[in-house]
């Protein structure tokens, strides 16, 4: 329930402070006093939009916050999944405005956004303003009402984990759909490039290798006359490389008794002796055996051409990146393959998921059903307490095209309030005031079935007068039996009922009008009473009213 309501330079509210009682408590003052403002404010502290023109003219920034007590609202869950510090007693949400523009929210004055402050206010307190009877002819609204009388949470709560495995299934299926067709389209295209990257035979490293030896084959002759030259100058006829060597390791040895260092020189000279003796040997085998091959010349440069024809085309610059070019392609090749396969598993999940999301549907369809009967006993029933004895009412159910969240029926009330007067939906046939009683039984109705948070009714009595107002005050009354109402009103049948009333006025200071709001006593309530049974003269008749009104609800 709501505790306390305090506003600080809110538009005509330089400063107030509010304590609600628990039960049915009343609203009262004259036309353009401030009611609505009130409401505003509170309906900013949950959420609601607004703007730096709601801050009082002069004030750097607006404040408003709302104390509750939510000790029966078992919010745990809420709060642990929005990381929000928990206290099982009390909750409190502050609002602030500055006059940048921007807006500050608080939970328990932990900094919060203004979706997370919108969906704890919803859970908190139901403000039903007269525009909000509209909401009766919306279909949403209507099914949930039938939602909350079935008693469906447990069966809807299987219902959506099945929705959404279903809806997974079939974007995926969807998904791998799509992909499939794009991807077929491309299939032949994609089994020619692995084709001929498969007939490439393709091989790392190998590109380098045959380039060095296009290289070689390109230049056999040069090579081999540089190579009977290198063997013929180190070990040829006549004076050669070797040779020389030969005789300078002979020369240093026969000095070795006399010329230490001769050792040394013999010692260097014979490694190099040995070094170009090898190497003389090397070449002049190697100048026999290379020989110029045409033939080996073509397929040389027919494979480096068909290399460098596929790096263009592919746009890679190696075999490395031809290599995995086909990799990818062979992968795409398999993709394709595969799904056949992967479309034909995922439609046996979605063809399994949708039955048992149709069995669990069908569950939820009875048990609205079964509910409806209900409903329309009871609304009927409380809309003639209300004055409406002609009152038919029916709640008529269509299939839906397909799974949605909430199951696959689509609920519509039917609404006649006149003797043979076809039924038809609400919108088309009730009047504002037969709405107006018509969304009051419902909210009577539904606060039987669900914990319903605390709830305000701004003037949900328009329209209405003498015994039907009275009816609905009864009806409110009781409702402050199972939660905390609010009524703002300005019938006198309504405000006498209320266990605590409020009266919200003007105050006129030297340079500004305020909004005040003070709760009234016992004489107070009379005199207030009086004013709205007899407008600005109040009589001696008007206050026995009053008194006799206040004690007939037993506000003694």
């Amino acid at each position: 329930m709501l505790q306390s309501l305090s506003i600080k330079n809110f538009i005509l509210i330089d400063s107030l402070n509010i304590c609600f009682d628990d039960g049915f408590s009343v609203l009262t003052g004259e036309t353009g006093a401030g009611k609505s403002i009130i409401l505003g404010a509170l309906a900013l502290v949950l959420g609601q939009r607004a703007d730096s023109k709601s801050i009082q003219a002069g004030a750097d920034k607006c404040m408003v916050e709302a104390v509750f007590d939510i000790s029966a609202y078992r919010l745990d869950t809420f709060f642990a999944a929005n990381d929000l510090e928990y206290d099982r007693q009390n909750c409190i949400l502050r609002r602030e405005l500055l006059n940048s523009g921007k807006s500050r929210a608080f939970v328990n004055d932990t900094p919060v956004s203004l979706n997370i402050l919108k969906l704890l206010g919803d859970r908190l307190i139901d403000i039903h303003s007269q525009h909000r009877n509209l909401m009766l002819a919306d279909t949403h609204f209507q099914l949930n009402v039938v939602d909350v009388m079935a008693g469906t949470t447990p069966l809807l709560k299987a219902y959506r984990e099945e929705y959404n495995r279903y809806l997974t299934v079939t974007n995926q299926l969807n998904e791998l759909t799509e992909k499939m067709q794009r991807t077929k389209s491309e299939e032949d295209y994609i089994r020619f490039q692995l084709e001929e990257l498969n007939a490439a035979r393709l091989t790392e490293g190998e590109q380098p290798e045959l380039e060095l030896e296009l290289e070689t084959l390109s230049h056999t002759e040069e090579i081999k006359r540089a190579l009977y030259k290198t063997a013929s100058l180190l070990n040829g006829d006549g004076l050669c490389a070797v040779q020389m060597i030969r005789e300078s390791l002979s020369t240093m040895e026969s000095l070795s008794t006399y010329f230490a260092r001769s050792k040394e020189f013999a010692e260097r000279l014979r490694a190099a002796f040995i070094d170009l003796n090898d190497l003389a040997a090397e070449t002049d085998v190697l100048k026999e055996d290379i020989e110029f091959s045409p033939e080996r010349l073509e397929w040389v440069n027919q494979r480096l051409n068909t290399l460098y024809a596929l790096q263009q085309k592919h746009r890679v610059a190696s075999v490395e990146e031809l290599i995995a070019c086909r990799e990818a392609f062979g992968k795409q090749m398999q993709l394709i393959e595969s799904f056949d396969d992967e479309i034909a598993s995922l439609t046996k999940q979605q063809a399994a998921s949708f039955d048992t999301l149709l069995n669990r549907a069908l569950e939820i369809r009875s048990r609205r059903r079964e509910a409806s009967a209900r409903i329309e006993q009871d609304l009927v029933r409380r809309m003639v307490l209300l004055g409406i004895s002609n009152t038919r009412f029916g709640i008529e159910f269509d299939e839906k095209p397909k799974p949605a969240a909430d199951g696959m029926d689509e609920v519509h009330f039917l609404f006649s309030a006149n003797r043979n007067e076809p039924l038809k939906p609400v919108a088309q046939t009730a009047s504002g005031g037969e709405i107006s009683r018509l969304m009051l039984c419902v909210k009577a109705m539904i606060a039987g079935f669900a914990a319903l948070p605390a709830i305000i009714f701004d003037e949900i009595d328009t329209g209405t007068s003498g015994e039907i107002a009275d009816k609905m005050a009864d009806i409110m009354q009781d409702l402050g039996q199972k939660m905390q109402v609010v009524a703002i009103t300005h019938l006198p049948q309504i405000a006498a009922k209320g266990k605590a009333h409020y009266f919200v006025y003007k105050e006129d200071s030297a340079d500004r009008t305020h909004t005040r709001i003070r709760r009234l006593n016992r004489e107070e309530r009379v005199n207030e009473i009086a004013r709205m049974l007899s407008g600005a003269t109040r009589t001696d008749a008007s206050v026995a009213n009053a008194k006799e009104l206040l004690n007939a609800a037993g506000n003694e």
